[in-house]
């Protein structure tokens, strides 16, 4: 897919050294607004596939006035292409776990340290330091993959505990109901991170009294189990785990940045990170105002060497004070605008 060279005069030469240290210092929504034009206007003309899905648009040469005038990508281009800028090296590949029959989506992230600065930063800003827990995961479906985006995060968090009673706990549900009783009995901070149906499991087969724990899903039932809507899976956790909120994260193989729920669905994302919602019946289009329901576009500015502006095929409502949640998926999730590279 070749693309022609279009150097534009206000991109810095330097802006690929410079902006990655700068985006985690973001706290303005100028400051964050001029980034995400330096970084599409870097994309627009480094990344190939993103180009070029920009000039199949009609947009060539675009310069959008604010962030709203962006193009998004559809996500589902990570399943077909790669994405990446200037056809860097890729220091890690991640994978989706995807559905039966469809491809998964697969990330070429350039920069290994610029993906554990972000979710390092981030999960700092909502939880504070992971030493000072113990951190505790049940995510089967990911570890035996081996290239998850979440494994990886995660991995690392629980490096950084090193606490008694830290690490993952797939087929291990008594030591792990022992361990927390443990660090219940330590007085220990704790954080238990599990996908749904691993939750579930736990929650049903053995009702540990998690009080004080926080417990946060990832969602995905991953096949294992009939979907259930989120409010449901909280019900049952709640319930059987004797907590008072399930906390949530939201994530995606093909970010670097996650957006996290301290209870009732209600997310928060990093100032590095901005959830847009775009019209379900015209993808082009962004809704100025918050309160309405529509597919969920996301702003990475982590994403700076594959692409910062993805449409997903989330359908979500963004809230007044900036908060957004996640009310389910497209019953077709290909984006429209996805057929015009697609053959």
């Amino acid at each position: 897919m070749g693309v022609p060279a279009r150097r534009d005069p206000d991109i810095p030469l330097i802006m690929t050294e410079d902006l990655p240290g700068k985006i985690f210092t973001v706290s303005r929504p100028e400051d964050f607004q001029t980034s995400a034009l330096a970084i599409f206007r870097y994309q627009a003309e480094h990344n190939p596939v993103y180009s070029a899905y920009i000039d199949a648009l009609g947009k060539t040469g675009v310069k959008p006035a604010g962030i709203t005038e962006i193009p998004f990508l559809p996500a589902e281009f990570f399943r077909n292409h790669k994405i990446i800028t200037e056809d860097l090296p890729a220091g890690l590949v991640f994978e989706s776990s995807g559905t039966a029959g469809m491809m998964p989506a697969r990330h070429f992230v350039h920069s290994a340290a610029l993906y554990e600065q972000s979710f390092s930063k981030c999960f700092e800003l909502f939880y504070g330091d992971p030493s000072e827990y113990v951190i505790a995961a049940l995510l089967p479906s990911y570890t035996r993959r081996g290239n998850s985006s979440l494994v990886y995060m995660m991995n690392s968090l629980i490096g950084r505990s090193s606490r008694e009673g830290s690490g993952f706990y797939d087929g291990r549900l008594p030591e792990l109901v022992r361990n927390l009783a443990e660090a219940k009995r330590r007085q220990e901070k704790i954080i238990l991170t599990g996908v749904s149906f691993a939750l579930l499991d736990l929650a049903e087969k053995y009702s540990p009294d998690l009080s004080g724990v926080i417990v946060m899903e990832t969602g995905g039932m991953k096949g294992r189990r009939k979907e259930i809507t989120r409010g449901e899976l909280h019900e049952i956790l709640r319930s059987r785990l004797n907590v008072e909120v399930i906390h949530s994260e939201y994530g995606m193989t093909e970010l670097l940045s996650q957006a996290y729920s301290a209870g009732n669905g209600i997310f928060r994302c990093p100032p590095w990170m901005k959830i847009l919602i775009r019209d379900p019946q015209d993808p082009l289009e962004i809704f100025k105002s918050p309160g309405r329901t529509g597919g969920i576009n996301i702003i990475d500015l982590a994403n700076i060497y594959s692409c910062s502006f993805i449409a997903t095929g989330d359908l979500g409502r963004l809230n007044e004070d900036g908060t957004f949640e996640v009310l389910g998926r497209f019953d077709n999730s290909d984006i429209r605008g996805c057929n015009l590279m697609f053959g």
